[in-house]
């Protein structure tokens, strides 16, 4: 049975090839030439060709990489950044081709009612446009068929009719080429904006790739050689115009092809030739793309549905129908293009950033058309430069409705079950990151909370997450673990799993904390085992972060822990929480100062962190330092002032008199912060000779007081006073 899909010519090259070669060329080149010179008018022809070239290389090697079905650009693109952006490329695809039908209706009403000598008002065109827009609707819903058929008899018409123009004879020979723009010209960016509809014809073939045999083979070899002819053509018309045309007529004179022209019906076929096909491209694959999107849940289902045996989306089509009829009615040519050029630009900028990552960062990326991810780059820059100069009021307001689009989209939760890009484009992103850092010694201005949480189960001890997250904030990571004791168990760890909440279900990792749950066979044993090998090269864990085991029934294996956490170098944290008082208002925080050790910058640093969450951002923050000797209380002020400075944090100084030595450090504690939000506390390291009588006073200490963070500095923070005296 014969195949009722198309092959390269017919439903690649024939519509990008008509679609290229349309309006913006017969009515609009000639105008940009006589106002902009050769060299100017080569150069613009020149960056939009490279815009299209680059996206043209960049969607033959995404086409050729996996399966491409309905939906051309947007199947391509939402297959690889996903659907929230896919989404919301293909429908400002759709609304840009939509309109690019009204472009090239314009044109033909214009050429129209001007070859038969009717006043071209804007009432005139909006009513020629809408009954020609009708016409090639009707002839869209007879079939695709018919429509494709009757573009081959366009594209013959388009050829006689260059043939005319080039072997035409006129009186209108300047005295010297037009090689440099007039006087009067018009900017280079407005002259650009109106000629890059023309480049974007290629879209026509791609928005057909449901429609294609071979959509592997097709998508490339029709749509770079339909380019590549268009750029020729394109070339040698400007050079034609710049050395037989004078300017004046190239300016003024709307029928000038006519009147330099062989054979003028020729012309006026071709004009209304390259129209009309091109407003088929175009409304034979904007509906196509909607089609795409619904079926991708993205817009109504109702636009999925087709007809025949080629599906074809009757329901988009009247909805293209209608976008195209909004632009005839604003009826200036001009406006229409600018308006499609911004839809595509931005489109094409992404489709090439697309094909960017998916060559940097896909380990499923093998196209058998390969290009170097230069080319994507560059195009992908060059299109938002442009899209910048263009019309940057225009790019604020397309940027504008296309975020509120995505964030739809993204609420949706749209995923695909192959997923895309984004999860190696990520894991790539790290790696490099991971290797810039390799063998580069951290900064103490650099550091960041790093932290190993045991947590016991975060639906036991939530407190203890939103501690650590409120520590970390932005910067740093939470490795959150789970341990759950098997004394029967053989091995020393089970299989890692994610840890489940109390009823039971699976409890998603939190944003900078990922969560996992094991089975160990001692408690103790798995938290010394996971501090000593846990992390990996460049983002080593150096803070842990636990309860404090008031009540341990294991003291002399708390401790050993704890001189374990010592040996290992980490800073180790423990909280104390409060049960009836928790973190009160979070309006106060009290940091307490023995005067020296790294204790206190380490609490310095952690409550500088503390307080760029949103909780504890208003929070007061009092220094208290115990004065047990005769020194000055001014040198302590001084120290503690310029220790603020260089932590760059705004606190209250309290120096406390007890030199007289009535009172010990807890009772002093106990007196001066019962109603701080959080104390936070350095202690020293332990003597594990000594574990029961260390744990003891901690415990004194502790006794019917609020919520407390104790802190033990590792060496690392030995170096933050030499480096900030550097």
């Amino acid at each position: 049975m014969k195949s009722s899909k198309f092959g390269t010519f017919g439903g690649v090259f024939t519509p990008s090839i008509l679609t290229i070669l349309g309006v913006i060329m017969y009515l609009r080149l000639p105008w940009i030439v006589g106002q902009a010179g050769l060299f100017t008018t080569l150069a613009i022809i020149l960056v939009a060709h490279f815009i299209s070239i680059t996206t043209g290389l960049s969607v033959s090697s995404i086409a050729t990489d996996k399966k491409v079905k309905t939906g051309g650009t947007y199947y391509i693109i939402s297959r690889s950044l996903g659907l929230p952006i896919g989404g919301t490329l293909g429908l400002a695809l759709f609304v840009g081709l939509s309109f690019s039908v009204s472009l090239y209706l314009i044109g033909f009403a214009v050429s129209f009612l001007g070859y038969w000598g009717f006043d071209v008002s804007l009432t005139a065109i909006r009513i020629t446009g809408t009954l020609i827009l009708l016409v090639v609707t009707g002839v869209t819903l007879i079939g695709t068929k018919l429509a494709i058929k009757t573009q081959y008899y366009i594209m013959g018409a388009i050829a006689l009719s260059l043939l005319s123009i080039v072997f035409g004879k006129h009186d209108f020979v300047p005295t010297e080429p037009l090689l440099f723009p007039l006087t009067t010209s018009a900017p280079f960016i407005l002259l650009f904006g109106i000629f890059f509809p023309a480049v974007t014809g290629f879209e026509a073939g791609i928005s057909m790739s449901g429609d294609l045999e071979n959509p592997k083979r097709s998508i490339p070899r029709g749509t770079i050689t339909a380019i590549v002819l268009g750029l020729a053509v394109y070339i040698f018309l400007i050079f034609y115009f710049s050395y037989t045309v004078s300017p004046d007529i190239l300016v003024n004179d709307p029928n000038v092809l006519l009147k330099i022209s062989f054979i003028p019906e020729l012309v006026i076929a071709g004009i209304w030739g390259a129209t009309l096909s091109s407003a088929f491209g175009s409304i034979l694959g904007a509906p196509r793309i909607l089609q795409a999107t619904a079926k991708d849940r993205i817009t109504p289902k109702i636009f999925a549905k087709g007809v025949g045996e080629l599906n074809e989306p009757r329901n988009a089509l009247f909805l293209s129908f209608f976008i195209a009829e909004a632009g005839i009615l604003i009826g200036d040519l001009d406006i229409i293009a600018r308006i499609v050029a911004i839809f595509f630009i931005t489109t094409y900028g992404i489709l090439n950033l697309s094909a960017a990552i998916e060559n940097w960062a896909s380990s499923d990326f093998y196209p058998e058309f390969k290009i170097p991810i230069w080319v994507s780059l560059l195009g992908s820059a060059a299109c938002f430069i442009v899209m910048i100069q263009l019309d940057f009021v225009a790019m604020i307001g397309a940027t504008f409705i296309l975020g509120l689009v995505f964030i739809y989209l993204q609420r949706k939760e749209l995923a695909l079950k192959s997923g895309d890009t984004w999860g190696g484009f990520w894991e790539a992103v790290v790696r490099y990151g991971l290797i810039k850092l390799k063998n580069r010694p951290s900064k103490w201005r650099n550091w960041r909370p790093n932290v190993i949480l045991f947590s016991g189960g975060s639906y036991a001890r939530p407190y203890l997450t939103e501690l650590a997250k409120a520590l970390v904030g932005k910067l740093g990571l939470v490795s959150n673990f789970d341990l759950i004791e098997n004394n029967s168990s053989n091995l020393l760890f089970t299989k890692a799993e994610h840890t489940v909440n109390q009823e039971g279900e699976e409890q998603e990792d939190e944003e900078g904390v990922f969560i996992r749950r094991h089975e160990c066979r001692d408690i103790y044993e798995g938290m010394e085992v996971i501090a000593s090998i846990y992390g990996f090269s460049s983002i080593e864990p150096n803070t842990i972060l636990m309860g404090w085991a008031s009540n341990t029934k294991e003291p002399l294996k708390f401790a050993h822990l704890i001189k374990t956490f010592n040996e290992l170098d980490y800073n180790s944290l423990f909280f104390h929480y409060n049960e009836e008082e928790g973190f009160r208002d979070r309006k106060r925080i009290d940091i307490w100062w023995r005067g020296a050790g790294n204790n206190f910058s380490l609490a310095l640093t952690l409550v500088r962190f503390i307080t760029t969450n949103e909780d504890w951002r208003d929070a007061e923050i009092r220094l208290l330092t115990i004065k047990n000797d005769f020194s000055s209380s001014r040198i302590l002020e001084n120290e503690a002032t310029r220790l603020m400075r260089t932590f760059r944090i705004d606190a209250t100084i309290k120096i406390i008199d007890n030199t007289s030595g009535n009172k010990t450090s807890a009772e002093i504690f106990k007196e001066e912060s019962p109603t701080a939000d959080l104390s936070v506390f350095g202690i020293p390291p332990i003597d594990e000779n000594n574990a029961h009588d260390y744990i003891k006073n901690i415990n004194k200490l502790l006794d019917d007081v609020g919520t407390t963070l104790l802190v033990n500095a590792s060496s690392y923070f030995e170096e933050i006073k030499s480096a900030e005296e550097e």
